[in-house]
């Protein structure tokens, strides 16, 4: 597994799904992590449920509420990361959601929330990491969350959509300005994974009217997946682990893939 031991990271939208294994995934190879979450109670049970993890592989755990789309807000997670752990060498940029609607029903209060949170979001967290970074020294890795609706838009969920293509230009516009602080910015874009989120869409489609019964949305999704299945959180976790870690210094202003073969691009 590549190396993430004595690495400080913080992980947003880490009180459950994708952002919880990235982070539970970090502190068994030895890294300290910040789980972070905008539902303060959740994410303080999550890190409380990982002290012996942390603990058994050689890392520290804390954990900080925090609304990605506040910038003193994120300043404060930050601060509260360095104060634990001394430094911050890895930010991932991961909390999202999702609220589908019929496109013509698209309102702009559903446009500005999801854009607010996964895009907006993720600026605000790597700025506020970048800045943190350069004034240590040292350089850094700031990592985002994407999606295959980064790839192709979908009908029910355009501001999704549109959010996530801003995080891969995002992801390139912060890897060019902040290669000379020696500091790479990444991203991986994950298909159909069971985690609380997706369930949470499958009510929603339902709702509008784009499914007629419980699970009908990951099964008709799931069957372009090449690899015949939807993803666990713990398939995501090799790359993430990996974008972390020293393997991936000479890798910068990427978009990794981890869907299955759902979308080939």
């Amino acid at each position: 597994m590549p190396d993430v031991s004595g690495r400080s990271c913080i992980v947003t939208g880490a009180a459950q799904g994708i952002g919880r294994a990235i982070a539970e995934a970090l502190l068994d190879e030895g890294a300290n992590v910040c789980l972070a979450d905008i539902n303060a109670a959740k994410v303080a049970e999550a890190a409380d449920a990982n002290k012996a993890r942390a603990a058994d592989h050689g890392g520290k755990v804390t954990h900080a509420a925090v609304d990605v789309t506040d910038r003193d807000q994120v300043r404060a997670m930050i601060a509260h990361a360095v104060d634990v752990f001394g430094r911050l060498d890895v930010k991932f940029n991961n909390a999202g959601i999702n609220k589908p609607m019929n496109f013509l029903d698209v309102t702009e209060d559903n446009w500005n929330r999801i854009m607010g949170v996964n895009g907006l979001g993720c600026l605000i967290g790597m700025q506020e990491a970048a800045r943190q970074m350069i004034a240590q020294g040292g350089g850094g890795k700031i990592i985002n969350t994407a999606s295959i609706a980064s790839r192709q838009g979908f009908d029910n969920v355009a501001p999704y959509c549109a959010s996530k293509w801003a995080v891969v230009s995002l992801t390139q516009s912060g890897a060019r300005d902040l290669a000379k602080h020696d500091i790479t910015v990444t991203g991986f874009a994950p298909g159909v994974v069971a985690t609380e989120m997706w369930d949470q869409v499958d009510r929603d489609l339902m709702d509008i009217g784009a499914a007629e019964r419980p699970g009908q949305a990951m099964e008709e999704f799931s069957s372009e997946i090449l690899k015949g299945r939807v993803a666990r959180p713990e398939d995501i976790t090799g790359t993430t682990t990996f974008l972390a870690s020293r393997a991936s210094d000479y890798m910068t202003g990427q978009i990794v893939m981890i869907d299955g073969g759902m979308t080939l691009v």
